[in-house]
């Protein structure tokens, strides 16, 4: 299927979801559901919890909350073309993409936290900090240019139902990213080694835009150079770094 890669995603403003919690918290958060497909073998299951039965040209007819997109029954070979696990639950939608202004962002994240993604690449790490920061009371995540496709399978399964919920806002530029968070008011909190602040006597309590780097070469000078606070994680001599998400989460946490 085509909203596997990247491209089509961007291009059509769509992505996957898969299973069935999934579907429900996309329902729940008012997400667009374009379309939903549905095992043959989990028909009767689906049809049952939802109050309808299967009609013609293998069309789901229901009475619940799958009238909310298109719902196709499809063969287990058809299926698997579009699975994006290898043990389905045998449920799979196509959603819109919730798109936000720099108003609108502006706006939600006006009083609060917000947690900026440099470069970041590994899905389970980009997913595990939305869910994270959805968790830790942020308000929004802003992903610079270079970072991983935030609506790749992958990170939108590690968010757990987060990525309905956290405003993101993607930005080009370090200059630009850094001029908008401190229109914002947001205090830039950048983790390096060259400091001697350790982050618990730091205030991240309010208002900080906290920047975490790419896995393997961190934040961008640039972007240390322009931060307001720079802090550090203590740790044994013996370990040289964090795991991003580990590092993210305690940094997220810190009161």
């Amino acid at each position: 299927m085509q909203l596997a890669t990247r491209k089509y995603r961007d291009k059509l403003g769509l992505y996957l979801i898969e299973g069935n919690n999934a579907i429900s918290e996309a329902v729940q958060c008012d997400v667009e559901i374009v379309a939903v497909f549905v095992r043959a073998d989990c028909k009767g299951e689906f049809a049952k919890a939802s109050g309808g039965s299967q009609g013609q040209n293998g069309k789901l007819e229901a009475k619940g909350w799958y009238l909310l997109g298109n719902t196709y029954v499809l063969s287990e070979t058809l299926f698997k073309n579009i699975a994006q696990t290898e043990t389905s639950q045998g449920i799979v939608a196509i959603v819109k993409k919730k798109g936000y202004s720099e108003k609108e962002f502006a706006q939600l994240c006006e009083d609060g936290n917000v947690l900026v993604l440099d470069r970041l690449q590994d899905p389970g790490n980009i997913g595990t900090m939305i869910r994270t920061a959805d968790a830790a009371g942020y308000k929004g995540v802003i992903c610079l240019k270079g970072t991983g496709d935030v609506f790749s399978p992958k990170v939108v399964r590690a968010t757990a139902g987060s990525i309905f919920r956290m405003p993101l806002l993607f930005v080009d530029t370090e200059n630009e990213l850094l001029e908008f968070v401190k229109k914002l008011g947001k205090r830039v909190v950048s983790t390096c080694f060259d400091t001697e602040l350790n982050y618990f006597d730091a205030d991240l309590k309010n208002n900080v835009a906290l920047l975490i780097g790419n896995e393997g070469s961190g934040l961008s000078k640039g972007l240390i150079d322009g931060s307001d606070i720079k802090v550090k994680i203590p740790m044994r001599e013996t370990v040289d770094s964090l795991n991003a998400a580990v590092a993210a989460g305690i940094l997220m946490y810190a009161r």
